[in-house]
């Protein structure tokens, strides 16, 4: 299937000040012929470096819900500018900050240990989002690479996008996270004292990796949807989520 005319930056990004990472997951196709909805789920890096322009442009978006999957001490070290815009903010860790520091160095393990042990804050992440009026929402963490990467595509899958669309999405970061990004990134690791992983796990964002998580949520709970409902979601939020995603037909484009 060719994912070029619905993956192309053009389309998705939102170029914000402040940001590198900030990108629209709505126009992808989604089950029973129906698309995402464009700005209705935003992905994106840290907010901290947002000014007034750029928290005044998401505020214009009605955004309601910020899921933040960072560290306690990622968010001492850099507390999101958009605190104060009305969104409420669910500070979702996926780990805590021991545990980021024992993380395996290859970013595939990375994964594994997310999935294996990390069930309960994905599925709590995704939660927040199933909740009445809960959209337009944005999932982020330091780089809105892998940890926000992964819940973005296990929410994309629920919903029914197929995994082509949701590893050509997730890939689009590489694009994003260039070398002087990384150096920021790594600052604010020194900053917060996290220790030695970067949010980058490593630089690339190679759509294998995502393909593979799939497959391993799948092998332990048969669907992406028996995965959150084992790790406490509910069939009627899950259906709640897509009602709220999902349009029939091809959805307009937004600027």
């Amino acid at each position: 299937m060719d994912t070029s005319g619905l993956t192309g930056e053009d389309d998705r990004r939102i170029a914000l000040p402040g940001t590198l990472n900030l990108r629209d997951l709505g126009g992808y196709p989604a089950a029973g012929g129906g698309t995402v909805r464009w700005r209705t789920l935003l992905r994106s890096d840290a907010l901290h470096r947002l000014d007034d322009a750029g928290r005044a442009a998401l505020a214009g978006l009605g955004l309601r819900t910020v899921i933040d999957l960072r560290t306690d001490e990622e968010v001492r070290a850099a507390p999101s500018a958009l605190d104060s815009t009305g969104a409420r903010t669910f500070h979702v860790p996926m780990f805590s900050d021991a545990a980021i520091g024992r993380l395996p160095p290859e970013l595939a393990a990375v994964y594994r240990y997310m999935i294996d042990d990390c069930g309960a804050a994905i599925a709590g992440a995704i939660g927040w989002l199933c909740a009445a009026g809960a959209l337009p929402g944005l999932i982020h963490c330091t780089a809105g690479k892998d940890r926000t990467g992964l819940v973005a595509a296990l929410a994309l899958e629920v919903i029914g996008v197929p995994d082509e669309f949701i590893a050509a999405d997730y890939a689009m970061s590489a694009s994003y996270l260039d070398p002087a990004a990384a150096r920021a990134i790594r600052r604010i690791r020194a900053a917060s004292g996290v220790g030695r992983w970067l949010d980058l796990g490593a630089l690339g964002a190679s759509p294998q990796v995502i393909v593979a998580a799939l497959a391993r949520v799948r092998a332990q709970a048969g669907s992406v949807a028996g995965y959150l409902m084992r790790h406490g979601l509910t069939r009627p939020e899950l259906d709640r989520l897509r009602a709220a995603l999902v349009t029939t037909g091809t959805a307009s484009r937004r600027t």
